[in-house]
């Protein structure tokens, strides 16, 4: 029988909305929910009563939340993108103060099977000539951030196993053959698809992603807060998934 757990939610926007309705579907309390600074101040003391920190916010805000909740010996559980310059200072902070974070660029159960694809895909086609990679990306004109965390996460598995790419960019700018081209695009009502095509001159071999809803990535962090809050360190849903 799973424990009932008492989670904390930064950031109401509509993935927390989505997080919050799947949380209490699975009998869990929400305890404290901060959207803003104000928020910070008046329900900071909620947060030492709850078992783990569910945090999907801006990247210019995941890192000194991540840290409020570090603080407060609180795991935390982040879905937020676009700030992993930080990642490495916070991984040490983590380790060093043995707190817990458990980070996903997208928690949904069917993407991080699609990026293991995309790994078997590249390492296939890293030994064929002739294959030319490229992502697209399409999300909510809300999505603050661009490209996706996703798309990032597909492209540097792709660049680890290409020598002769060394960096992704933006496929609106010209760019040399060494970069990897990722187009995004920001239309109404699109959760979220995401395209992997390797073009050659003779055909194309293409692998796809489309979500339907938020309800499968709120229902990967709420997976994901079960599985660690009892736990010390980093992880990814490589481990909840023993992928």
């Amino acid at each position: 029988m799973k424990k009932q757990l008492k989670i904390a939610l930064i950031g109401y926007g509509k993935m927390g909305k989505a997080v919050e309705k799947m949380a209490l579907s699975r009998q869990h309390v929400i305890v404290a929910k901060i959207d803003n600074e104000d928020d910070w101040d008046h329900e900071r003391a909620k947060l030492t009563d709850c078992n783990v920190a569910i945090e999907f916010t801006t990247p210019e805000a995941a890192p000194d939340n991540i840290k409020r909740c570090f603080e407060l010996d609180l795991p935390v559980v982040t879905g937020t993108t676009g700030w992993l310059q930080h990642m490495p200072n916070m991984v040490s902070y983590c380790k060093e103060h043995n707190r817990t974070l458990f980070y996903a660029s997208n928690f949904s159960i069917g993407v991080n099977f699609f990026f293991e694809l995309n790994i078997k895909l590249a390492d296939m086609l890293a030994k064929t000539k002739g294959y030319t990679p490229r992502i697209e990306e399409t999300h909510h004109r809300q999505k603050l951030d661009s490209p996706s965390g996703t798309a990032i996460t597909l492209a540097r598995d792709i660049l680890h196993r290409r020598e002769n790419l060394s960096r992704w960019g933006n496929a609106d700018e010209k760019l040399p053959d060494s970069m990897l081209p990722i187009k995004s695009y920001r239309i109404e009502n699109v959760t979220g698809t995401h395209v992997v095509r390797y073009d050659s001159a003779i055909d194309s071999i293409e692998i796809k992603h489309t979500a339907h809803d938020r309800s499968g990535f709120a229902e990967g962090a709420i997976l994901a807060a079960e599985w660690v809050y009892d736990k010390q360190g980093v992880y990814s849903m490589k481990d909840l998934l023993n992928i």
